[in-house]
């Protein structure tokens, strides 16, 4: 890594501001030995500099996030290019950050893996998240997605137990191919997924060369307060896209299991400034009776020679963090965090999320959360809202009364903005009901993509299966089989007859498994004597 930066700059700063302090600013004169009775102890309870940095040490890990835990991250601009596609852009969304041509608005983006920890290998046959916080002059926009433009499930009910089936075994703290096709083999409107998933899809190259996706269905809405159905779409510019096959994963996890988040450090320390182009997909507010699916249906895609991919910006970036846990590992984002021009659509798994991704910053982070840098907004705040722990400041506006923490007042408190356009006010009859969608067609898709892929594509697909699901019981087994061939025939009986072989001969190629890998340890460990 190339430190000369900070090398170059360090002669420049005072012998004062190089001294090693107390978070009191107290400055530390020996920072080697605790304070005890004689030079063997015991130690004293008055060791004040100790106390504070060991107590500090022992609570320097916020909460791992439940999902997205390992990450990455680095800062940039987008652009705007005030059109989607060739018609101006108005027409769809009164969204100012997205208006000018060349307007350009500060970013942070994280990206992540989504199953396992902090420090797990970046490897992993798994989703890659793809965050994006907009720093707008209307206050913050985020946009979380991830590196697939599908999801494993539709409904957010289901989420807690997708996650726990695909999280280590509660008992042996060991993620078991099991438990997770027992879920997704009861699951049929997983197959999709899974299909990406395990393809060489499921692990790309690193995180400059994937693709990313807001994944779930959204609205702009213009100025009249007319809306359109709205996909997002993060596509790599200059440098491409690439995947990685198991053996290729297996062989870089055993010399650096780091390797995406040095990678994206790296390219822009040497100025190689990664690009995306947004692009986003329209369709009109309706439900397209015409469409074999709903397009609220996150497991779905939008086919693209109906509804085509239109350029809006795009996005460099070019900034490493200065530090990682203030800034990468304290950033939180929310499906619910947009500005005027920007809607939800009644997509139920956008729906629970942006409850749930808001709710769960609040405990990881803080209740002030939105009070640090990474994520408060660059614009104007203030609120009538206070205390909780770790409150940095009041958001008070200049001027305003500060006995007068409510609204309505006649006394000198905040006031209503005035409204940019006419509202979005959709209109609904029907019952409440507990009922999944109409339009399943759980399938279908599962087999196009199928047949979309190269040959060799498919061959690491059917591979990458085999060996999970041969850990797998014979009725999971079944269940997996029945929806690959109802998506595709050649599909189903490929894995199929993949299965019947692995159960006579070991797989070669592909993931290794688990049991090998213990047996292995045990024989070919080399004893040694205790000291």
């Amino acid at each position: 890594m190339n430190h000369d930066k900070k090398s170059e700059t360090s002669p420049n700063l005072s012998a004062a501001s190089q001294t090693l302090t107390t978070r009191q600013g107290h400055p530390v004169t020996d920072n080697q030995n605790i304070r005890t009775v004689g030079s063997r102890g015991p130690s004293t309870l008055e060791n004040y500099h100790y106390l504070e940095k060991i107590t500090h040490f022992d609570r320097e890990r916020i909460p791992e996030r439940v999902v997205h835990a390992r990450g990455a991250g680095a800062h940039g601009i987008f652009e705007a290019y005030g059109k989607a596609g060739d018609e101006p852009i108005a027409k769809y969304t009164r969204a100012k950050l997205l208006q000018q041509p060349g307007k350009q608005t500060p970013v942070f983006v994280r990206f992540s893996t989504v199953i396992h920890g902090t420090h797990s290998p970046e490897t992993l046959r798994d989703p890659r998240g793809f965050a994006v916080k907009f720093y707008t002059e209307d206050g913050n926009w985020d946009m979380v997605g991830n590196n697939l433009k599908i999801f494993f499930i539709r409904d957010p009910l289901k989420f807690p137990d997708m996650i726990h089936a695909f999280k280590p075994d509660p008992i042996t703290n060991v993620q078991d191919m099991q438990r997770f096709f027992d879920f997704v083999s009861l699951s049929p409107e997983a197959t999709h997924m899974i299909t990406f998933l395990f393809s060489p899809w499921g692990i790309p190259a690193n995180y400059r060369q994937m693709q990313g996706s807001g994944v779930n269905t959204y609205k702009w809405v213009n100025e009249a307060g007319e809306a359109v159905l709205v996909k997002y779409h993060w596509e790599p510019l200059k440098q491409g896209i690439k995947n990685l096959l198991q053996p290729e994963a297996n062989e870089i996890q055993a010399v650096n299991f780091n390797h995406a988040t040095l990678d994206l450090y790296q390219a822009i320390e040497q100025g190689d400034y990664p690009e995306w182009e947004l692009c986003v997909q329209i369709m009109s507010d309706d439900e397209h009776p015409e469409l074999d699916f709903d397009p609220l249906d996150p497991t779905k895609l939008w086919p693209t020679d109906q509804f085509p991919f239109l350029p809006v910006g795009k996005m460099t970036l070019n900034r490493n963090p200065e530090d990682y846990f203030t800034e990468v590992e304290q950033a939180a984002f929310g499906t619910g965090v947009l500005v005027d021009g920007l809607d939800f659509s009644d997509d139920k798994l956008l729906q629970g999320r942006t409850f749930s991704y808001s709710d769960t910053q609040r405990h990881r982070v803080g209740t002030n959360y939105l009070q640090l840098p990474i994520n408060a907004p660059k614009t104007h705040v203030a609120t009538n809202q206070s205390g909780g722990q770790m409150q940095y400041r009041p958001d008070r506006a200049p001027g305003q009364n500060p006995h007068v923490n409510y609204e309505p007042s006649s006394m000198g408190g905040l006031q209503e903005a005035p409204k940019r356009g006419k509202d979005h006010e959709p209109y609904y009859e029907a019952k409440l009901v507990r009922q999944k969608i109409d339009r399943t067609c759980d399938f279908k898709q599962a087999g196009e993509t199928y047949r979309s892929f190269e040959d060799w594509e498919r061959d690491e697909l059917i591979n990458n299966l085999v060996d999970a699901l041969s850990m797998c019981k014979s009725d999971i087994r079944e269940r997996m089989i029945r929806h690959f061939t109802e998506a595709d025939a050649d599909y189903g009986r490929r894995v199929a007859e993949g299965l019947t072989r692995a159960d006579q001969i070991k797989i070669e190629s592909g993931q290794t498994d688990p049991e090998q890998a213990v047996k292995k340890a045990q024989q070919k460990g080399h004893e040694a004597e205790p000291y």
